[in-house]
């Protein structure tokens, strides 16, 4: 099934073309090939797009922008609710509580904020209850990284099944606040907005599209980014060492999420892996699909490198980033802070589980007719041998295979090859200097 839903033309990120100045890093940068620069600028193909974010990493301009929500968004909410991502406790150095920013987080507007770690350890116990059940085929895949998922969706399609059919954390913690805020204040449930506070950009389209569920239960995301300095001016940092707050209600288990191996770490006795990163996700999941890890129970995959704490829209160093995660796990602890029993509970419900489940979305076969589709083939073959294979960008296809195959899709032409066309200029010179001689 190719992809014609509107979901595959909403993305996290646009081009500032008064900003790109066609260097090709981000076309080359695309693990999807969902870019190509004409006329000097950067153009994406939405079709392909995954929303990865690694035009954003790499573009060296700021001429790629994440779509968020933005502050007049919010208004038209009369209770607003903040949903942080963990990776917020890593942004503000080692002597910074998660308490005084979740503390500075409310100062910003925001009429309640919500400690997502909490409901990483609640997924964490019901993602064991779903693997000690589990009796199909292996490894089940991780649904935490909408990226993941869409990849999956479209490179991958017979490893849809694998994904676990358990909604990320965000998505679980939204659910459970709308309910409880509106039963508690009297409030209908469309007047309460709950916006996550998100490391990346990929998050806006699971939230206006999301591919297992009618709706989110999210109403938007806005990035560390855009609420980095709001936080740093209201934190007041402490010269003393840091030291645990016993009324805290962060979680070590849900801190760990935000770095690779970290989902994992929350799971007892199962073979797991983890792999974080775009292009060791794609060799890992291509393992998969060759049946190279059918002794593997359970496999987390992250886009970003490192994890989460590596996505595009945040503001600390990454490694620097780690190093203040691994200190808040260690002083944390792995002590459990939710109730085994009512998680059990809340999973025998389905409260964590799909509303539907993620349904394979492939790329769009070179054409429809098979009899035609084998001719383009054998253009594309025939018409990669013709060229110099290089792969340098300046027709602006990220390498001589893809170019031949926008030639065979009728979306690029045979002369837009600059060495090609020296080759055919130099001949007709040297026809010419061979009539006058």
């Amino acid at each position: 099934m190719a992809i014609t839903a509107k979901a595959s033309l909403y993305h996290s990120v646009r081009i500032d073309e008064k900003k790109c100045v066609g260097c090709v890093r981000c076309m080359k940068g695309c693990p999807t090939k969902a870019i190509r620069v004409k006329n000097g600028k950067a153009k994406i193909i939405k079709e392909r797009c995954i929303d990865c974010g690694e035009c954003l990493r790499v573009c060296p301009y700021d001429a790629v922008l994440p779509i968020t929500t933005s502050s007049a968004d919010l208004k038209k909410f009369k209770y607003k609710v903040a949903l942080p991502s963990p990776v917020l406790y890593s942004q503000f150095g080692q002597h910074v509580r998660p308490n005084e920013i979740l503390s500075a987080l409310k100062q910003l507007g925001f009429d309640y904020v919500y400690e997502e770690a909490l409901m990483c350890e609640m997924t964490s116990r019901a993602i064991e209850e779903y693997l000690d059940e589990y009796k199909g085929p292996n490894p089940v895949i991780s649904s935490t990284c909408p990226v993941v998922v869409r990849l999956i969706q479209r490179l991958f399609p017979s490893l849809c099944q694998l994904i676990i059919p358990i909604e990320p954390p965000r998505e679980i913690a939204s659910k459970n606040l709308r309910s409880e805020i509106s039963e508690k204040y009297n409030l209908r449930k469309e007047d309460i907005g709950i916006i996550h506070i998100t490391p990346c950009s990929a998050k806006m389209v699971s939230i206006n599209y999301p591919e297992t569920m009618k709706k989110s239960h999210l109403d938007g995301a806005l990035s560390i980014q855009q609420v980095y300095n709001d936080i740093m001016k209201s934190i007041k940092r402490p010269s003393r060492p840091f030291m645990l707050d016993t009324q805290s209600p962060v979680s070590g288990i849900g801190i760990g999420w935000t770095i690779s191996g970290g989902e994992i770490r929350g799971l007892k006795y199962f073979h797991s892996v983890s792999v974080s990163g775009v292009y060791d996700t794609i060799r890992i999941l291509e393992d998969v699909e060759a049946g190279k890890l059918k002794n593997i129970e359970y496999l987390e995959c992250m886009i970003c490198p490192d994890g989460c704490i590596g996505g595009p829209l945040t503001v600390e160093n990454r490694f620097v980033a780690k190093s203040n995660v691994l200190r808040l796990i260690r002083t944390f602890g792995d002590k459990k802070r939710v109730d085994t029993h009512f998680v059990k509970k809340l999973y025998k419900e389905k409260f964590f589980s799909f509303e539907a489940s993620v349904k394979p979305k492939p790329f769009a076969p070179l054409d429809k007719n098979r009899a035609k589709a084998i001719k383009k083939m054998e253009l594309i073959e025939k018409t990669t041998k013709e060229l110099p294979g290089i792969d340098c960008g300046v027709c602006g296809a990220p390498d001589c295979k893809t170019f031949a195959e926008d030639i065979a899709r009728g979306k690029a032409k045979l002369d837009e090859c600059i060495f090609l066309k020296k080759k055919r200029i130099n001949r007709k010179k040297e026809t010419l200097w061979r009539k006058k001689k």
